[in-house]
């Protein structure tokens, strides 16, 4: 008999912003795959004796593969086990969720997939600021910075980038983010557009930055914003919140 996998979204890092459902899932689970972004103190919710396997991926260090984790989680509920994919933020935002997906519905595994806090909104929150407003950001975007290679996607839309009257966040881009900003700028968008860097959230050394995406940029660029993790937000958002 097949076992079960659960895809639990993990928010922050922060149990206090995790599920009532996903820690139901914690403490039923016999196996735990869990990300680097959703360990620490969520795992302590996870049942007595539950098998921890750690499957993160970090930009620029050892990481496993996709592919394994894959195997994994078919190899673990094929035993009958009840599986938990611990994933970092919401695991529907730039997760990797749909390939895991796919492995399990080839295999005949029937999942659920348990939704959580995704980090623009924790950041937004913590900042004290919304990420939409009546009258000047009806329209939130997210974004990847990073394509299959860790470079800036070549095929992003500019247009709806560049708009000033948009929030846009964009996840894993801290890297990429001085040549996002020339390109913004070059389309048309503010130097001075207002910028929020949130780094480390929920953690201990979590830092919130508010500037503006040109000297955001500037200061990437020397090397002056690095972090475990990082989620930027920029356009319309800030406004009279900025100070």
């Amino acid at each position: 008999m097949s076992g079960f996998v659960s895809f639990i979204s993990a928010g922050p890092g922060d149990p206090d912003l995790l599920t009532m459902k996903g820690a139901a899932r914690l403490r039923e689970a016999d196996v735990v795959l869990y990300d680097d972004l959703a360990s620490g103190a969520i795992l302590d919710l996870a049942r007595p004796g539950a098998n921890l396997v750690a499957v993160g991926k970090r930009a620029g260090r050892a990481s496993t593969k996709q592919h394994h984790v894959n195997r994994l989680l078919v190899d673990y509920a094929a035993t009958g086990a009840r599986v938990v994919r611990l994933k970092s933020g919401d695991a529907g935002i730039f997760g990797r969720l749909e390939e895991e997906l796919e492995t399990l519905r080839e295999a005949g595994i029937g999942y659920e997939i348990v939704p959580g806090v995704t980090a623009a909104c924790v950041a937004a929150a913590h900042a004290g600021i919304p990420l939409t407003r009546r009258h000047t950001s009806r329209r939130v975007q997210f974004i990847t910075g990073a394509d299959v290679s860790g470079e800036l996607p070549p095929n992003l839309n500019w247009a709806a980038l560049a708009d000033p009257e948009a929030t846009t966040v964009v996840y894993m881009g801290r890297r990429t983010f001085p040549a996002l900003a020339a390109t913004l700028i070059a389309h048309g968008l503010a130097p001075g557009t207002p910028a929020l860097l949130a780094e480390s959230l929920g953690r201990a050394d979590e830092r919130l930055i508010r500037t503006t995406i040109a000297e955001l940029a500037e200061q990437i660029a020397r090397g002056g914003a690095a972090s475990t993790a990082a989620v930027i937000l920029f356009g319309a958002l800030a406004g009279d919140y900025s100070s």
